[in-house]
C-alpha cells in the first residue's frame, strides 16, 4: 500500500500543486486549510509524513508542530516557510520538524525532500548494512532506529537520529557544518544554521550538561565532533 501524506497549507493554488506532484509521485494525499483540521486529521488516522506549512489560520504550523511532537509515533514533518524568514525556520527546526523549504519551492524537490525523510524514517538506505553504535552508556542502533541512553530510550527526529549516527561513526573527527549537511540531509547547499540548531537539540537529549557538552562538542573555526567517552 502506497504512503499517506497528509498537506496542510490554507493557499489553494499551491497546495493543489503539491498534491497533484505527491500523487504523482505515488503517494495517497489528504489536504486540509488549518491547523486544527491538521491535527483532527492526524488524530483519526496519523499519515506517514506531514508536510505543514507555516502560516495557517487558526493555529499556525509551528503549534501545530510542536503539538505533533508531543505524540509518541514521531511522524515525520517537512515544514514550508516563507523565503528569507530565517527566524521561522529555526524555530520549526527547534520544535522538531524534520525538514523544511523555503516559498517559492519547487514542487519536484519537495517530491525528492519528502520521498528522502520517508525512506529514512524506514530505516537504513538501500544496501546499508545495520550498526550498533555504543559509546558511554549511548548506545544507537540503525536498524530500528532507536538511541538509548543509560538504558532510557531517546526521543529523536529523524534528522537528529542521523545526525548523532555519523558522528558516532567518525569519532574524534571534525566535521565542518557544510559538510554534515551534505552527508546527513544530503543537501549541497543550504542554510547551515539547520545544523547549529539540531546539533543544540541532540545536545539537551544526551549531554549531561547541554551548555558544557562532553560528547558533542565545538571545534572552534571548523564545526563539531563526536568525542568518545572515557573507557
Amino acid at each position: 500500500m502506497s504512503q499517506r501524506v497528509l498537506v496542510v497549507d490554507d493557499d489553494r493554488t499551491v497546495a493543489d500543486v503539491v498534491c497533484r506532484y505527491l500523487r504523482h509521485a505515488g503517494y495517497r494525499v489528504e489536504h486540509v486549510s488549518d491547523g486544527p483540521a491538521a491535527l483532527a486529521a492526524v488524530a483519526e488516522t496519523p499519515p506517514q509524513l506531514v508536510v505543514l506549512d507555516v502560516m495557517l489560520p487558526g493555529l499556525d504550523g509551528l503549534e501545530v508542530c510542536r503539538r505533533l511532537r508531543q505524540r509518541p509515533d514521531g511522524i515525520p514533518i517537512v515544514m514550508l516557510t516563507a523565503r528569507g524568514d530565517e527566524a521561522d525556520r529555526i524555530l520549526g527546526l527547534q520544535l522538531g520538524a524534520d525538514d523544511y523549504l523555503g516559498k517559492p519551492f519547487s514542487p519536484r524537490e519537495l517530491v525528492l525532500r519528502v520521498r528522502s525523510v520517508l525512506r529514512r524514517a524506514g530505516g537504513e538506505p538501500a544496501g546499508a548494512a545495520p550498526e550498533v553504535l555504543c559509546d558511554g552508556g549511548l548506545v544507537v542502533e540503525t536498524g530500528p532506529r532507536v538511541a538509548r541512553l543509560h538504558g532510557q530510550e531517546l526521543s529523536l527526529t529523524l534528522r537528529e537520529f542521523d545526525l548523532l549516527a555519523h558522528l558516532m561513526r567518525h569519532p574524534a573527527r571534525a566535521f565542518r557544518r557544510a559538510e554534515l549537511l551534505e552527508r546527513v540531509w544530503g543537501w549541497q547547499f543550504g542554510d547551515q544554521s539547520t545544523v547549529t540548531v539540531h546539533v543544540r537539540r541532540l545536545r539537551e537529549k544526551v549531554e549531561a550538561d547541554p551548555a558544557d557538552p562532553r560528547r558533542i562538542v565545538t571545534v572552534w573555526g571548523v564545526g563539531y565532533r563526536y568525542e568518545p567517552a572515557d573507557d
